[in-house]
């Protein structure tokens, strides 16, 4: 597979996302209070690694397969830690966290919608296509995480 200038552009800017979000969410996992999220956010980081090995394999020539199949936001149900009337600190900052991660994975997922129509290759567009599923099951679930322990 030969890859146009454009091509390769887009691959290494969305490369340089994904490096940057599974830096944020390792930094954020050693930040998070809530063992509950600090899982979350390690879960995440290491989806975000393979989604920047994925591109990194197309940079390559090859084209890594996909399940285009991920239920994972759907299937995620997590644990309450904070209640309602809890105003503490720790509450206040990883309600912050989880939501400067939600405003993360929409802009990330809007770059693959609209990525994903510069590759002729179908097989570049079904993973493209995966990894964008992926990113909003990562919002999916960070959201989950807020209204269980009522930060929504």
């Amino acid at each position: 597979m030969v890859l146009t200038e454009k091509e390769t552009a887009a691959l290494k800017d969305l490369q340089s996302q994904e490096k940057t979000c599974a830096q944020k969410y390792q930094k954020y996992s050693e930040q998070a209070k809530d063992p509950e999220l600090k899982n979350l956010f390690q879960t995440i980081q290491k989806e975000e690694q393979k989604h920047y090995d994925s591109l990194g394999q197309v940079l390559n020539g090859t084209v890594p397969e996909c399940d285009c199949n991920d239920s994972k936001g759907k299937d995620y149900s997590p644990k309450a830690t904070y209640m309602s009337d809890d105003n503490s600190q720790d509450k206040t900052d990883d309600c912050f966290l989880a939501t400067d991660c939600i405003g993360t994975e929409k802009l990330v997922s809007s770059e693959y919608n609209t990525d994903v129509f510069v590759f002729g290759e179908p097989g570049v567009r079904k993973l493209l296509a995966d990894i964008q599923v992926e990113e909003q099951n990562h919002a999916e679930m960070l959201y989950k995480y807020k209204t269980v322990n009522r930060m929504s």
